[in-house]
């Protein structure tokens, strides 16, 4: 009993397997007959007996078809792909072009540097000459090509292909290199004449360059006596007073005190390097102390009308050593007012 059940149950089981089994073939079978099922194209021309008859099958048509489809997506994907590389190419054309205006431009903002190049190394050359430095060394090495940059640079074509302009500028470079030590020592010298001038009275003694020279060094009329006298230096006028007194140069005030005896009023005395000596009297007020150092253009103090005084100014004297000079020769009148002329 149990023997037969199984082997009902088996062939229970196989049932469904091969019906499945059974439409897949069927099925497959159909598609074959389908692909393989063939057909007669008949070409029947107007102007000729001839008929022209065309057997093919399911399965040729669909390849074909396959490749013409294949053929027309390659054709539009390379079009595509053409039209894209035309696009990037007129792009790069029209950078490329900006760009060469951008190096024509260049190079003729070269050629403008290198032309005022040629002016700066002359007056360099000719300033230098005149502080006896040395002047920076220059290619000479066409004497024919003295109307171009030649005579000042070695202009010539690199046999590596290198562009001129670059080969120029190399040169320029070169020339500015050898010229920055003489320029430096043309600054040196300058800083060493300005470290000097600021010891030297040269400047207006009256802040802002303001006033007249009211009188004149050497012989004038006494303005009390009307005998003519030696004046030791000059009167300088705003015709009033408080207008502020500046230190004609570096020093240290050594005397600050008031003279009744020579008439000087309250008066300011300041020692300088180099022998000189400059003096500021009829002031009204001090503003420094004596001994305390001042820089030149420091205010020391202020235009008054103190001893014998006919008016607020300022008298102004130097002296070198032991000597008395004429203070006018040493000003560096700065201002545009009217100081009078001699």
């Amino acid at each position: 009993m149990y023997r037969q059940f199984e082997n009902n149950l088996l062939q229970e089981g196989k049932k469904p397997s091969v019906s499945v089994v059974l439409r897949g073939v069927s099925l497959l079978k159909s598609l074959t007959a389908a692909v393989t099922r063939r057909y007669t194209i008949v070409l029947v021309p107007h102007s000729e007996k001839k008929v022209y008859n065309f057997n093919v099958s399911v399965a040729s048509l669909c390849c074909a078809a396959l490749i013409l489809i294949g053929i027309m997506g390659a054709f539009f994907w390379y079009g595509n792909s053409y039209n894209s590389a035309r696009s990037a190419l007129a792009l790069k054309d029209s950078r490329l072009k900006d760009t060469q205006a951008s190096l024509d431009q260049l190079r003729d903002e070269i050629s403008r540097l290198l032309r005022q190049t040629r002016g700066f190394q002359a007056a360099l050359s000719e300033t230098l000459s005149s502080l006896g430095l040395d002047t920076p060394l220059v290619n000479e090495k066409d004497p024919a090509a003295s109307g171009d940059l030649s005579s000042f640079f070695d202009i010539r074509e690199t046999a590596t292909g290198t562009l001129k302009e670059v080969d120029d500028i190399r040169n320029l470079t070169d020339y500015l290199v050898s010229a920055a030590d003489p320029v430096k020592e043309v600054g040196s010298l300058f800083a060493a004449q300005s470290a000097l001038l600021t010891e030297i009275p040269n400047i207006w003694p009256i802040k802002g360059g303001i006033g007249h020279v009211s009188m004149y060094f050497g012989e004038n009329p006494n303005p009390f006596t009307g005998q003519y006298y030696i004046h030791r230096g000059i009167d300088l006028s705003t015709y009033r007073s408080g207008d502020p007194i500046v230190a004609t140069a570096d020093g240290q005030i050594v005397t600050m005190e008031y003279d009744s005896v020579g008439g000087f009023g309250y008066y300011i005395i300041i020692k300088h390097k180099h022998g000189f000596y400059t003096r500021y009297a009829h002031l009204q007020s001090f503003k420094a102390t004596k001994g305390q150092r001042v820089q030149q253009g420091e205010v020391i103090g202020y235009i008054g009308n103190t001893g014998l005084s006919t008016g607020p100014h300022l008298h102004y004297e130097i002296h070198v050593g032991s000597d008395v000079v004429d203070p006018y020769k040493y000003l560096n009148i700065r201002s545009g007012n009217s100081r009078g002329s001699r």
